[in-house]
C-alpha cells in the first residue's frame, strides 16, 4: 500500500484520516432542504452569506409571524435573534443535517425567535482557524440587516437586533464563545444579549491528564486533526478557553449546559467559575443534565431530557429578553 494511503487516525465508525490528508467520512451526510411548509409551526429558507466561499446559512421563522405580517404589512413583529453553530468536532455534521434541522425547528417553535443555523468549512480540509473566520463572516452578514435594509426580507422585517443570542453545541459552543469574544473586540458594533453553550468543546492538558489513556488519545487526536497548524497543541487558546482571558465577553448573560456523563462537563463548570472570577460583570448559570452524555439532545431529540433542555433554552431567551425590557 502507498504510504500516503495509510491511516493516520482511525475514528471509526465516524471517520478516518489518511496520511495524505484525505478524510473518509463514514457517516452519511444527509441534506435536509429548507421548508416553506410549516414544520412544528416553523418555516425555513437558505441564504448565501459568503458567495466567494459558497457558504450558506439556514433561517428559521415561526410561521404565524410570517402569516401575520403578510396580512398586515404595517405590523411586522420583531423577534429575538438566535445565531447557532453546529457541533461535530470541527470535522463532522453540517447546518443542514437532519439532527440540526430538528433541533433548530424545535427551538424556534419553543422560543418564538428567528434563528440562523450557520454552515462553516470543516477540518481537516479547512483547519483551524478557518471555521472561526467563516463563522464571523456569517455574524457580520446577519448584522448587515441591522438597519432593515439587508438582502433578506425575513431578517429585515423580523429580527430584533436589541435581543441577539449566540449559541452552539460541542465545537459549535466553542465557536459561539469565540464569536462573543470577537464581538467584544469590535467596540460595540455587534451587541449580544445572551450566550448559551451546550456541552462546550473546551479542554487543556490538565483535563486530558485526568482521563484514561484511550480518552486522552481520542481527544488529543481530534484536536490535532482540527488544528493541523497549531504550534501549542491542546494549550492553544482556541481550545484551552478556560486558560484565556474571558473578561471581554460581549454579553450580559451566559447559560452553560453540561451533561453528567460527559468528560467535557468539568471544563464547562470551570468556564462558568472563571467568568464569575475574571471581572466580566455579567450573570452565568450552569444547568446539568444528570445521567446523560455529550450532545444527547442532538443524538436523541425525542427523549424527555432533550425536550426539557430545549424548554430550558427557550426560557433563557425569554427571561433575558424580559430582563432587557425591564432595564429599558
Amino acid at each position: 500500500m502507498d504510504s500516503d494511503q495509510e491511516l493516520a487516525y482511525d475514528y471509526s465508525p465516524r471517520f478516518r484520516i489518511y496520511k495524505n490528508g484525505q478524510i473518509q467520512r463514514l457517516v452519511a451526510e444527509t441534506f435536509v432542504p429548507p421548508s416553506p411548509t410549516p414544520q412544528n409551526g416553523v418555516v425555513s429558507k437558505d441564504a448565501v452569506y459568503s458567495p466567494e466561499k459558497n457558504l450558506s446559512l439556514r433561517i428559521y421563522l415561526p410561521h404565524q409571524t410570517l402569516e401575520t405580517s403578510e396580512e398586515n404589512n404595517k405590523k411586522k413583529k420583531k423577534l429575538p435573534l438566535l445565531v447557532y453553530f453546529h457541533g461535530g468536532a470541527f470535522i463532522m455534521e453540517t447546518a443542514f443535517s437532519p439532527a440540526y434541522n430538528t433541533f433548530l425547528t424545535s427551538t424556534v417553535s419553543a422560543a418564538g425567535c428567528i434563528a440562523f443555523s450557520v454552515d462553516y468549512r470543516r477540518s481537516p480540509e479547512h483547519p483551524i482557524p478557518i471555521p472561526y473566520e467563516d463563522s464571523w463572516d456569517a455574524v457580520k452578514w446577519i448584522f448587515t440587516h441591522v438597519a432593515g435594509s439587508g438582502p433578506e426580507d425575513w431578517v429585515n422585517d423580523h429580527a430584533d437586533f436589541r435581543r441577539v443570542f449566540v449559541a452552539g453545541d460541542s465545537a459549535g459552543a466553542n465557536i459561539a464563545h469565540h464569536m462573543a469574544i470577537r464581538a467584544g473586540e469590535e467596540n460595540g458594533s455587534i451587541k449580544i444579549s445572551g450566550l448559551t453553550l451546550f456541552h462546550p468543546f473546551f479542554f487543556s492538558r490538565a483535563i486530558l491528564e485526568e482521563q484514561e489513556d484511550g480518552v486522552r488519545r481520542y481527544m488529543k487526536g481530534i484536536w490535532e486533526i482540527a488544528s493541523q497548524n497549531s504550534e501549542k497543541g491542546v494549550e492553544d487558546p482556541w481550545i484551552n478557553v478556560v486558560g484565556s482571558d474571558l473578561s471581554g465577553l460581549e454579553c450580559g448573560r451566559v447559560l452553560v449546559m453540561v451533561a453528567g456523563k460527559d468528560v467535557l462537563a468539568r471544563e464547562g463548570r470551570v468556564y462558568a467559575e472563571k467568568l464569575e472570577e475574571c471581572g466580566w460583570g455579567g450573570r452565568v448559570e450552569v444547568v446539568e443534565t444528570e445521567g446523560e452524555d455529550h450532545v444527547f439532545h442532538i443524538r436523541n431529540p425525542d427523549s424527555d431530557n432533550a425536550r426539557l433542555l430545549v424548554q430550558r433554552f427557550a426560557e433563557f431567551i425569554r427571561q433575558v429578553c424580559c430582563d432587557d425590557n425591564v432595564r429599558k
